[in-house]
């Protein structure tokens, strides 16, 4: 039980050295393991491969249709029986007796078969296809806008952890400030300058800034799990970006929704196919021109085929009333081309709403980041002025901390107004690339 013990603690250790890996990490390897590992990039290419298929399957309007038999049978029936002596081509006079072909001894018959169908006329089949060929490459330009999503992911998230790191940082730095805060909180308490009540001040406030601190080290596992995931790596190690967050300057200018956008040119493909689908409803109502044609080889041995022939020829048919299931489906199918029309614009609009609002947060977040750098310049200037007043006896222990929380929450505000300022940036690049 002891060792079992050992084993299990020995287990633990491992995974806790495990968990608390730190490995560097750069946003171009995140992209390059994202575009080959992410499962849902891979999901999209899977439902491309389906689409794709589908589209192959369309193949059998022009190609034929071969198949291939081998049948014996064994029958005394009088009707089969003549008919498989005659196709081995056996017949003789006493065959033609009626007490014979009446009452005809056992017969074994083999026929090896070869039949060919080729379709000629088949409109409905063409629009089928050319149905099946608009919703493939609807697809594909799926796929390619799942992996911009995927790239604009990345780039959130690299800047998530960025950020995360940041604010580890700037409330590592306010835990030293606030512990030698403590120092001379306890040296003026001790020199009887300072009161009770005062030291218990700065000691609930070191006790703010663990706390935060260690709410900032969970945000860092968080972004760094979300990066793992995004990568489809099972390990969840913690990640460390190579470069700092500073404020990033994308093309902005000129931005516009564009139709050869990945994403509504697969709903245009995908309204084509829904215009197809109810083309080849209404051409079901037309005829259908079929070749047809088989090689025979017939015997009374297995596997042989002594006599032999053949068979070609056409059909045209006509389905002329189908109840009214024909009727049903031609106006369900109409019916979805034209709420796929309505799609396409209401999404087209959307895109350029989301478009002009993103616009307004970019100007938002610029003014914000002008400002939140003036205000964390202002409350560094004003922490340092307390703390010299403090220092002499001439700044209330309140006033310190309250100048100290206001220069550490100014920083991490200007911090997360410059994430926001490149993520609504990165946004407007994924509205309008």
């Amino acid at each position: 039980m002891n060792k079992i013990n050992l084993l299990l603690f020995i287990f633990l250790i491992s995974l806790s050295l495990h968990a608390q890996e730190t490995i560097p990490i750069k946003k171009i390897e995140v992209l390059s393991k994202v575009s080959e590992y992410n499962a849902t990039i891979k999901i999209s290419i899977e439902e491309f491969y389906k689409a794709k298929a589908d589209y192959k399957q369309t193949n059998a309007v022009y190609l034929p249709n071969i198949t291939a038999s081998h049948t014996g049978i064994s029958t005394t029936n009088p009707l089969m029986a003549f008919g498989a002596k005659l196709n081995q081509g056996i017949l003789t006079q006493n065959d033609f007796d009626p007490a014979l072909l009446n009452n005809p001894s056992q017969t074994q018959n083999f026929a090896t078969k070869i039949e060919i169908q080729q379709t000629l006329i088949n409109l409905d089949g063409f629009y089928q296809r050319k149905a099946a060929k608009s919703k493939m490459n609807a697809m594909s330009l799926q796929t390619e806008r799942t992996i911009d999503y995927l790239s604009f992911e990345v780039e959130k998230s690299y800047m998530q952890l960025q950020l995360a790191y940041k604010g580890v940082a700037v409330l590592e730095k306010a835990l030293t400030a606030a512990n030698e805060n403590k120092k001379m909180a306890d040296n003026s308490f001790n020199q009887g300058i300072l009161q009770r009540t005062d030291v218990l001040n700065v000691e609930v406030r070191v006790t703010e800034v663990q706390n935060q601190l260690q709410t900032a080290k969970s945000n860092v596992q968080n972004a760094s799990n979300y990066l793992s995931f995004l990568m489809n790596d099972k390990n969840y190690v913690t990640y460390k970006p190579t470069d700092s967050l500073t404020v990033a300057y994308f093309n902005t200018d000129n931005k516009t929704i564009s139709k050869n956008r990945a994403d509504i040119k697969a709903m245009q493909l995908a309204t084509n196919a829904y215009k197809a689908m109810n083309k080849a409803d209404k051409m079901a109502f037309l005829p259908r021109l079929n070749a047809f044609g088989s090689y025979e080889m017939y015997d009374n041995k297995l596997f042989q085929g002594d006599a032999n022939g053949y068979l070609i020829g056409a059909k045209l048919s006509w389905n002329l009333f189908e109840g009214s299931k024909r009727f049903g489906k031609a106006q369900k199918s109409k019916a979805a081309f034209e709420k796929s029309k309505l799609e396409y614009s209401q999404y087209i609009a959307k895109s350029n709403l989301e478009l002009h609002k993103v616009k307004r947060q970019l100007l938002d977040a610029k003014n914000r980041l002008n400002l939140t750098n003036l205000a964390v310049q202002q409350s560094k200037e004003s922490l340092r002025i307390r703390k010299n007043r403090f220092k002499e006896g001439l700044e209330k222990t309140s006033d310190l901390l309250l100048a100290e929380t206001q220069y550490a929450q100014k920083q991490l505000e200007y911090y997360q107004t410059i994430f926001e300022y490149n993520y609504t940036q990165a946004y407007l690049e994924f509205l309008a690339p």
